[in-house]
């Protein structure tokens, strides 16, 4: 798409988090954005990022570039890469914090500028966007990815729902439009904010789905039939439904052998419970394997030799994981919310939270082979749409509409 606005791309939540093997749903889109206007738009571009000391300031720009380009490499498994991109990152921001702020040449002669800030990183810091947007004239378009620390307080860590508030309250005060991944988080701004900003522009752009490598030939999958839950390991994901269930598949065993669950995803917080069953339970050890730091090319191998995916998640803001399996014709069992019917429309097989036999019933059709046949097709045809350049195109026309 042809760009009039000039962009400064914060990507302060990839260089807080330099080095990390395994994106989030955030970093992956604060990522794509960065390689779309590079790609396509470099010449109206500035990257930026928040200091320790609170200002946000303009990086150098080949050294942003470079840190880009790192951080995907290390995603596609050059793990070595780790330390060297941590001390990178330190450099950038110390080089910038010395450096002179000065408005970019090519942002004077842009119709607009826009701060565009695709995390939730400083969003509580509404005093440091307000001196950036004053000094380099810009325009603020935040992306919000969800409300769940406000509306499921009980799933946040203790202090995060004031947190959140505060930083929808900076949205609310300072943005110029919003960018929403789905309509569900676009209804709970609305709810959280229409008497402050009824007039607010939102513009609901789902996320798109990364182009499926395969692992290299040394990466091996189960043996046995095995499904996939993918996804942080905290109580908002619902996975201590599917580790009572393998106990009780593996205690009280049907027709059908007792299939592998493999677990994909970090350690988050509040989780206690679930460690200790994924570590302590005599039944579930050789059955339910936990894999922390898997590269990109190593899940889409992973999803695509599985069962299924299983996605038992209480609350979302979109649910990446979904699209990513239905772009792989993967079949998928997931909660019954709202937001798994936006991005999966009939390809997938709902089930709710807390209905232990209804998800033991689909996994049991998946193994004798049900399900697989459901709506030949369907999967694919309801994920064809989710590319990233589609989706970041979106999301960059809206700032031009504004």
């Amino acid at each position: 798409m042809h760009l009039s606005s000039y962009i400064y791309l914060d990507i302060s939540r990839l260089i807080a988090r330099a080095g990390f093997v395994v994106p989030t749903g955030i970093d992956r889109v604060e990522f794509e954005y960065a390689d779309y206007l590079l790609r396509n738009a470099a010449q109206r571009l500035t990257f930026v990022a928040i200091t320790p000391l609170g200002s946000i300031v303009i990086l150098p720009f080949a050294e942003a570039e470079q840190f880009v380009r790192q951080t995907e490499k290390i995603w596609q498994g050059h793990h070595g890469l780790c330390r060297d991109i941590r001390r990178a990152a330190r450099r950038m921001v110390q080089k910038a914090m010395l450096g002179r702020q000065i408005t970019p040449v090519a942002a004077r002669a842009c119709r607009k500028s826009v701060y565009l800030l695709l995390s939730h990183h400083h969003l509580n810091r509404p005093g440091s966007i307000m001196r950036f947007m004053r000094r380099h004239g810009a325009e603020f378009v935040p992306m919000v990815h969800d409300l769940i620390p406000i509306e499921y307080p009980e799933y946040a860590r203790p202090r995060e729902p004031a947190r959140h508030e505060a930083r929808m309250n900076t949205v609310l005060e300072l943005a110029r439009g919003v960018i929403v991944p789905s309509q569900a988080v676009a209804d709970s701004l609305a709810r959280y904010g229409l008497r402050r900003r009824a007039d607010l522009p939102v513009r609901v752009v789902p996320h798109g789905v990364v182009k499926a490598t395969p692992a290299a030939g040394d990466f091996s999958v189960p043996e046995r039939a095995y499904f996939v839950c993918l996804g942080t390991i905290e109580p908002r994901k619902n996975h201590l439904l599917l580790l009572n269930m393998w106990r009780d598949m593996v205690e009280n065993p049907g027709a059908a052998p007792v299939p592998q669950l493999v677990l994909v995803g970090r350690r988050g917080w509040e989780n206690e419970n679930i460690l200790d069953m994924i570590e302590r339970c005599p039944a579930l050890q050789g059955t339910v394997r936990e894999c922390n730091s898997l590269s990109d090319p190593e899940v889409t191998t992973l999803l695509r030799g599985a069962r299924g995916l299983l996605f038992p998640s209480f609350t979302e803001g979109y649910g990446l994981p979904l699209a990513e399996a239905l772009t792989l014709d993967v079949a998928c069992v997931c909660s019954d919310i709202p937001v798994f019917h936006e991005v999966a429309g009939d390809a997938a097989t709902f089930v709710d939270p807390l209905d232990g036999p209804g998800w033991r019933g689909a996994i049991t059709k998946l193994m004798v082979g049900e399900i697989a046949a459901h709506r030949p097709g369907a999967r694919i045809a309801s994920a064809a749409l989710f590319t990233w350049p589609t989706q970041v195109g979106d999301g960059l026309a809206f700032l031009e509409e504004l």
